[in-house]
C-alpha cells in the first residue's frame, strides 16, 4: 500500500486510521469485560464461598459461546462485519446495564442473576470474535499481519490489566454500582469506536448457506495440520494449565489480599503479555517458530505449578506476569498462522473454529478449574493443571514434527 514503509516498522498496523480505531474499540470492550469478570467472580465467591461457583459463571457463559461461534463466523462471512462488530457490542453494553441495575437493589443474596447475564454476555461474544477478528485482516495489507496480530494481542492483554486492576479497585474503595458504571462507560465508548470505522473492506458473500458454510470453515481448519496442531495444543494446555477462575479463592482464602489485590493479581499476566507484545513488535519476525511457541506453553504451564506453591502475593504476582508473558507468545504466533493461511472468503468461519477452541480453553477451562479444586483442593488442582498443560507439549512436538520444525511463518 504505501511503499515507502521500510523494511520493519514495528508500528505498520498503526499507519491505518481505520485499524487504530479497531484497536480502541477492542481495548475498550475487553476492559469493561474483564472488569465485569472480576467483580462478578468477587461478588459470586462472596456470597457462596465455594471454588465450583467461580468456574459455573465460566460454564454459563460457555454454553452460549459454543453454540452459537461458529454461526458468528458463519454471519462475518455474509455480513458486513462492522455492522456485526457494533451490535455484538451492544449487546455486551446491555449486559453491563443489567448488572448495573442488578446492583442497585439493596442487597444481593442469589447468584442466578449474575449467570444468567453471563450467559446472555456469552451470546455477544460468540458473534463479537469472529466478526471483529475478521474486520481486523480486512483492515491491513498481508505485510503488516504479524504486526496488527502483535498489536491486538497487546492491546487484548493490556485491557486483561486496566480491567481487573480498575474493577478490584472501584469495588474496593467504592461499590459494585461504581465498577457496573465504569463498565457501561467503556462499553459505549467501544460501540462508538466500531462505528467509526469507514473504511472499504471487501463485501462478504450474501448468499452464503448456512450449514454449508459451517462445514466449510469446520473441514479448512481441520485439513490444515499444522494449523490445527497449533490451536488444539494451546486448546489442551490452557484449559488445564491456567487457573484464572480460581484467583478470587487465593485471594481470599490462601493470599488475603481482598478485591483490591485480586484486582492486580488477575492483572499481572496481562501485564507480562504487553511487556512481552512490545519486544515481539520491535523483533520483527520471528525464527524457529515452532520451538519458540513449544517453549513458551512449557513455561506457561511451569509458572501456574509454582504459582499454586505460592503464599506470596509478590512472589504470585511475579509468577502471573511470566505466564501471560508466555501465553502472549503463542497468542501471536497462533493468530499470525491463521491470518496467513486462510482466505479472506473463509476468515470469519476460521475465525470462529479458532474461537471455538479458545471459548473451550478459557471458559470450560474456568468450569474444569472449579471442579477439580471442589474435588481435589485448590492447590492440587492447580498443580495438575500444570503437569497435563507440560504433557501436551509433549504430545504435540512428539506427534506434529512439522510444528516443532516449522521456523518462520511466511506471508504470500
Amino acid at each position: 500500500m504505501n511503499p515507502a514503509i521500510p523494511r520493519h516498522d514495528p508500528y505498520l498496523a498503526l499507519r491505518y486510521p481505520a485499524y487504530r480505531w479497531l484497536l480502541t474499540g477492542t481495548l475498550t470492550m475487553y476492559s469493561g469485560f474483564f472488569l465485569q469478570s472480576l467483580v462478578m467472580g468477587w461478588q459470586v465467591y462472596e456470597l457462596t464461598h465455594d471454588p465450583l461457583s467461580l468456574g459455573l459463571i465460566g460454564l454459563a457463559e460457555a454454553l452460549p459461546c459454543l453454540a452459537l461461534t461458529l454461526f458468528g463466523g458463519w454471519a462475518a462471512d455474509r455480513w458486513d462485519r462492522r455492522h456485526l462488530s457494533v451490535g455484538a457490542t451492544s449487546l455486551l453494553l446491555g449486559c453491563a446495564i443489567l448488572l448495573l441495575g442488578l446492583n442497585l437493589q439493596p442487597q444481593l443474596r442469589s447468584t442466578w442473576p449474575f449467570y444468567a447475564i453471563q450467559a446472555l454476555a456469552g451470546v455477544g461474544r460468540a458473534f463479537f470474535r469472529p466478526a471483529t477478528q475478521s474486520l481486523g485482516t480486512d483492515l491491513v495489507p498481508k505485510e503488516a499481519y504479524q504486526n496488527a496480530a502483535t498489536w491486538r494481542s497487546s492491546i487484548q492483554h493490556l485491557s486483561r490489566a486496566l480491567g481487573p486492576a480498575l474493577g478490584g479497585l472501584l469495588y474496593a474503595y467504592g461499590s459494585g454500582r461504581l465498577a457496573y458504571s465504569v463498565e457501561v462507560l467503556l462499553m459505549a465508548t467501544s460501540v462508538y469506536a466500531w462505528a467509526r470505522i469507514r473504511a472499504k473492506a471487501p463485501l462478504p458473500d450474501p448468499a452464503l448457506p448456512i450449514w454449508q458454510g459451517l462445514s466449510e470453515g469446520i473441514s479448512f481448519i481441520a485439513g490444515k495440520r499444522l494449523l490445527l496442531a497449533a490451536i488444539t495444543l494451546d486448546l489442551f494446555a490452557v484449559m488445564f494449565g491456567g487457573a484464572l477462575a480460581l484467583l478470587p479463592a487465593f485471594a481470599s482464602d490462601v493470599l488475603r489480599i481482598g478485591p483490591q489485590g485480586l484486582g492486580l493479581l488477575r492483572a499481572a499476566p496481562a501485564l507480562g503479555s504487553v511487556l512481552m507484545a512490545i519486544g515481539l513488535a520491535h523483533h520483527g519476525t520471528m525464527h524457529r517458530a515452532g520451538r519458540v511457541l513449544l517453549s513458551s506453553i512449557a513455561g506457561f504451564g511451569l509458572c501456574w505449578i509454582a504459582f499454586a506453591f505460592s503464599t506470596s502475593f509478590g512472589c504470585s504476582a511475579f509468577l502471573l506476569l511470566a505466564s501471560g508473558a508466555f501465553d502472549n507468545v503463542s497468542s501471536v504466533l497462533r493468530a499470525t498462522l491463521i491470518q496467513t493461511l486462510t482466505p479472506r472468503e473463509l476468515m470469519g468461519r476460521a475465525q470462529a473454529v479458532n474461537g471455538l477452541f479458545i471459548a473451550s480453553s478459557n471458559e470450560l477451562g474456568a468450569f474444569e478449574s472449579g471442579l477439580a479444586a471442589r474435588l481435589m483442593g485448590l492447590v492440587p488442582s492447580v498443580v495438575l493443571g500444570g503437569c497435563l498443560s507440560l504433557a501436551a507439549v509433549g504430545v504435540a512436538a512428539w506427534r506434529v514434527p512439522e510444528l516443532r520444525k516449522l521456523k518462520r511463518i511466511v506471508v504470500d
